[in-house]
């Protein structure tokens, strides 16, 4: 579907534009200022310009709920996601509507109850040896440090690979570069250049997956990889070859990228607010000693809302687009078919009308006699809504509480620098210089 002419789009007000980039810089840099100052000066629907294409978006909770939920099914995922349509081809996030809800359908027999007891009980003895290998006293780069960890344990749960094996190392250069190209500003694959190193990196990826999958398929193993390659739905239907390495080369990508942003959040901000990390020690040493059980997940409610905090102030996709497949009309303003829109979810949630101070590091307005984020049912939305929301929410709060147990059970973490962390917010929240911070033994 082409978007639409400027001249279709001319009745709604625009953001101020520089010349050839558009906001592009702007929203590379901070989305979420942009946003705020666009909204303060346009109302509730405007556009941007963004990877040369104008944006329209829909700057309130309600905007971001009306194109989640899709009540009258306009929005497509797949051609929202044009950044990602060559480099994660087909992956569930990037298909619509009935083909997606069969997908989807599918997948689910990934994260079913017995699925998921497997996957904790090979990750919390796996990430317990990780952390405990560790510098302690010295100082290190958490953001890289979790990145590696989450990408072996990704390996070891998702594929079946031990979590020290070589092949990993290559995993992860391929996952950085896809996720390099998904924004780079020029979208040619021309040689030496981002985009063209995203699209090799897919192409030895799929071809990795592709040799594994009839000996998972014939196999009894209980990594990720295996229950994709012999899940059905309910009908027994089941996926092609390319099918599964399509759907797993994007959830590998978006489980490692997105679950390390969002740790590296969570320990960002425990390392400045020591007496919060104090607590979430004493709730830990509160579940015992021992293995790792699952009735342990229900036992920690203020890692919940330290996680719920850490995703509110940095959460790893912030902007959510989609595209119109037919004109409609949102508090009064006409929007053409073609037209890419986007649900603000990073903006919402760090807006005064739906949270008090939000600038500050605050979990306890997550508590119940607070409950802030349930002032509107769109006003906290990390991982989206509607029928595309994450499929993996629940796998990615266990991993955190495992991990948290692990590194919060034997260490106090501190920064190494004085100051403020500043971050990159696109395409996955990350902070420059890579988080430096000191462990000490408890």
């Amino acid at each position: 579907m082409q978007p639409p002419s400027a001249a279709a789009l001319a009745h709604i007000p625009a953001a101020p534009q520089l010349p050839i980039f558009g906001n592009t810089l702007e929203v590379l840099k901070d989305p979420n200022a942009l946003y705020r100052r666009s909204s303060a000066a346009l109302g509730k629907v405007y556009r941007i310009k963004f990877l040369n294409e104008w944006r329209v978006s829909l700057a309130s909770a309600d905007g971001v709920e009306y194109i989640l939920m899709d009540p009258d099914h306009l929005f497509s995922s797949e051609h929202g996601w044009t950044v990602l349509t060559e480099l994660f081809p087909r992956g569930l996030m990037l298909r619509d509507f009935d083909d997606h809800r069969a997908h989807r359908r599918i997948m689910q027999a990934a994260f079913r109850k017995p699925a998921m007891d497997s996957y904790l009980a090979m990750m919390a003895p796996a990430l317990d040896d990780m952390v405990a290998q560790w510098p302690v006293g010295q100082q290190f780069e958490f953001y890289p440090a979790i990145k590696n960890l989450t990408l072996r344990m990704g390996a070891n749960v998702f594929m079946g690979l031990p979590v020290d094996a070589p092949a990993t190392d290559a995993l992860n250069r391929g996952f950085i570069d896809e996720i390099a190209a998904s924004v780079a500003l020029l979208r040619k694959p021309l040689p030496y250049t981002k985009y063209r190193r995203g699209l090799d990196a897919r192409a030895h990826l799929i071809e990795q997956f592709s040799a594994l999958i009839e000996e998972r398929r014939d196999g009894d193993g209980q990594d990720f990889f295996s229950q994709m390659c012999r899940a059905t739905d309910e009908d027994g239907k089941s996926w092609t070859d390319s099918e599964i390495v399509d759907h797993f080369n994007f959830l590998m990508m978006a489980a490692h990228d997105t679950t390390a942003s969002a740790l590296t959040a969570m320990v960002w901000a425990l390392s400045e607010h020591v007496e919060w990390q104090d607590r979430l020690a004493r709730e830990i040493a509160d579940l015992g000693p021992g293995p790792f059980e699952q009735d342990m997940l229900d036992r920690m409610p203020l890692t919940d809302m330290v996680f719920k905090e850490a995703l509110r102030m940095m959460p790893p996709v912030p902007l959510i687009p989609r595209r119109a497949m037919r004109d409609f009309e949102w508090n009064g303003v006409k929007i053409p078919a073609g037209t890419s829109v986007t649900a603000l979810v990073g903006p919402i949630m760090m807006s005064p009308e739906y949270y008090t101070d939000p600038e500050t590091f605050d979990p306890e307005r997550f508590s119940p006699n607070r409950a802030e984020d349930r002032s509107h049912r769109f006003a906290w939305a990390p991982f989206g809504g509607g029928a595309h929301k994450c499929i993996g929410l629940h796998f990615s709060t266990m991993q955190v509480k495992v991990f948290l147990r692990a590194l919060l059970g034997r260490y106090k973490v501190l920064p190494a620098k004085p100051g403020p962390v500043a971050w990159k917010p696109l395409p996955i929240p990350q902070p420059k210089g890579g988080l430096p911070v000191v462990l000490q033994r408890r």
